[in-house]
Parts: structure tokens; sequence; C-alpha cells
């Protein structure tokens, strides 16, 4: 049966004008009050063009909230990726009890956020089971606890983010795992290659695909941190990232929309690029590995 464009476009209309009204226009408002000096309890709109973009570049706590954003992307990405794809090698063997390992890994990723940070800022405490574990390998933990230290508080809560994503990421792992055709293994026994030549030259190429959706949908996500860093130290010992910037600069004391209208497009524009780049690199053709 087909559709005529009428027909087509009235069954299209309410979720057309859903997208217009609570993504497209919000989104066009936000880049043009980024131009503006507009503050929710001042007179109105002031055009100042780049102005707020100038102020950011000199803005010390701007600087500080993108170098944090950074080391936490750079932190937990990486790690994240390696140990979900461990984890998925693990869990795609027969053994007894795989699903339990499969639901234990996976559960984490599903739970509320505000949740798991909760439960790791007692861990995290002075005199809790991570300082006493500190411990007993005979390090010392810090005087006030992790969250209260600034040459740990970032770590600690990159560590959590770590704990948490990797379960749902080794579920997209295990699947692309699955999809691989046996053939090409039992092939490759033939011609006598082993495990690890095996793992580099079919299961990575042949992972690709998952990996870049992995790295961008992740990358997006560390990105926009901001839960963890509320609800763990309010953005205090140096743990403050662009979103909490944003959050802190347009929905606090201050409602600086404008200003922080611009620094919301600034951390787009950088994950845009990253996004670009990310699949520039994975679509190429000559292998990475």
């Amino acid at each position: 049966m087909r559709w005529s464009k009428p027909t087509a476009l009235a069954l299209a209309l309410p979720w057309l004008l859903t997208f217009a009204a609570f993504w497209l226009f919000p989104i066009v408002y936000s880049l043009v009050m980024g131009f503006t000096d507009y503050q929710l309890l001042s007179r109105g709109y002031e055009w100042v063009g780049l102005e707020n973009y100038r102020q950011l570049l000199a803005d010390p706590d701007f600087i500080k909230a993108l170098k944090n954003t950074f080391v936490f992307v750079g932190g937990t990405i990486p790690v994240t990726t390696i140990v979900s794809l461990g984890l998925a090698l693990l869990v795609s063997r027969q053994f007894r009890g795989r699903g339990l390992f499969r639901a234990g890994y996976f559960v984490p990723s599903i739970t509320s956020m505000v949740v798991v940070a909760l439960i790791f800022t007692n861990l995290y405490q002075r005199g809790g089971y991570v300082a006493l574990l500190t411990e007993l390998v005979g390090l010392s933990p810090p005087e006030h606890g992790f969250l209260f230290d600034e040459s740990t508080a970032l770590y600690s809560i990159m560590a959590m983010d770590v704990w948490m994503a990797v379960g749902y990421y080794m579920l997209i792992f295990l699947a692309g795992l699955k999809s691989i055709p046996v053939e090409l293994y039992e092939a490759a026994e033939i011609s006598g290659s082993g495990r690890i030549r095996q793992f580099f030259w079919i299961t990575l190429p042949l992972l690709r695909p998952v990996a870049l959706f992995i790295l961008v949908i992740n990358t997006i996500k560390s990105f926009q941190v901001m839960v963890e860093i509320f609800v763990m130290t309010k953005g205090k010992f140096d743990t403050s990232t662009m979103v909490y910037f944003v959050y802190e600069k347009g929905l606090t004391t201050q409602f600086q929309f404008g200003y922080a209208s611009a620094a919301a497009y600034v951390l787009f524009v950088i994950i845009a690029l990253f996004s670009v780049a990310q699949f520039r690199l994975l679509r190429r053709r000559q292998p990475l590995w």
C-alpha cells in the first residue's frame, strides 16, 4: 500500500512539531542567546556579538573546567574500551555460570547514577572501604577522604564512571563478537594461526564498526559528565567540568544565560570535532593494527 505525500506528512506531523518545539527551537534559540548578555533577572537582551566567547577564553574557571573535561575523557575512554572488550572476550567463552557473570557486569550500567554516586561517596570517605584497602596495600589515603583532595577527587570519580560503564559496552562488544563468522577462525586454525594472531587479524578488524559506535557514544557521554560531579563534589576540589560550568553559570544564582549558552556551544563544537575525527579514523580502509 502506497501512501500519498499529504497523508505521510499528516502522520509525521506530530513528531515534526514535537521535534521543532523541544529540539530545533531550543538549539537555535540557545545559539542566538550565546551572542547576547541575557540574564534572567536583568531588563532584557543586549547584543554583544562574540564578547561571551572572548570572556570564556580568558575565564580561569572555564579553562579549568575544560581541562578537567579533557582529563576525564582521555582517562576514561581508553580504559573503558579496553576493559569492556576484555570482558566481552571473557564471557563469550563457554563456561558454567556465564550468564551470571554477564548479568553481574551489566547491572551497574542500568543502576541509577545518583544511587551509584551516593554509594561511592561513602566508599571514598575518610575511613571508608577504599581507604582501608589502600592502607592494606601499604599506601596512605588522603587525610580527609578521596573526594576532598584535589589530587584524587577527579580520578576517583573517573574510576567510578569506568566501573559503571564497562558492562554496557561489554554487551555491545559481545554482540559484535557473535556476528563474526566462526568459519573465519576455523580457517585461521587450519592455516596455523594462533589465538593472538586471530585476535589481531580477524577479531579487531571485524569489530571496527562496533568500536566506532562505542567510541563515539562514549566520547559524547564523557564530555557531558555532570551528574557524578553534582552529587559527589558540587564541582569543588578541582572537579568542575564543562557541563557543570554551564549549569553553574546558567541555572544557579548567577543566571547568566547568554554566557552559559556560549559555553554550551563551545562544548558542542568540541564534541562534533571529536566525533568527525573518530569516524574518519575508524572508517579508513587501511588496517589500524
